[in-house]
């Protein structure tokens, strides 16, 4: 896989020319917050299991981050987890309170986060201005120092303080997390 160094920050002007909207709009977001993060551009990451390199070079466990749905379509659901989990819906169905979950289509992630498959991401909810989506957090990744994403595409990663999604990013969004153990 092909790995940037380290940058601190949003990509160079000049870079930004051949970056999607959506990643340009993560970056404004993040930077109007005053939130620090770091990034790492790469290759399309489309598993958790191409991601050990990154993390490795990122120095924080990129999240893996699942997009549910209730059976009545009804209900939306982003949860946040350590990669080397595995998630079990029927479990997760009942700690939410909620029928039975399972993958939502691809159509629903676009819809309420503008993102596609092998690009979700906690930045996502910056474009659920209806608050559709609930967000479920392990509490794994709710105690650790820092959290690694994606700015709503696969092609880069970044690494940002907990706190700073907690505190400032999901304050900004209107979406309270619920912590989970998977």
């Amino acid at each position: 896989m092909n790995i940037s160094e380290l940058y601190k920050g949003r990509p160079t002007k000049d870079d930004s020319l051949h970056r999607e909207d959506k990643e340009i709009r993560t970056y404004d977001m993040l930077d109007r917050l005053g939130i620090v993060y770091e990034r790492l551009d790469h290759d399309e990451a489309m598993s958790i299991d191409v991601s050990h390199e990154i993390d490795e070079k990122l120095d924080a466990v990129i999240s893996k981050n699942l997009f549910l749905c209730n059976n009545k379509k009804t209900d939306f659901y982003l949860v946040v987890l350590p990669g080397h989990k595995r998630i079990v819906t029927k479990e997760v169905s009942k700690k939410v309170n909620s029928s039975r979950l399972s993958f939502a289509k691809p159509e629903y992630m676009e819809e309420y986060l503008d993102i596609t498959p092998g690009s979700v991401s906690i930045m996502g909810l910056m474009n659920d201005k209806e608050k559709k989506v609930h967000l479920l957090m392990d509490k794994e990744i709710y105690d650790s120092e820092y959290i690694g994403c994606h700015p709503c595409i696969n092609t880069s990663s970044l690494r940002i303080k907990t706190k700073d999604i907690l505190d400032i990013f999901l304050k900004e969004t209107g979406h309270e997390p619920m912590v989970i153990e998977v």
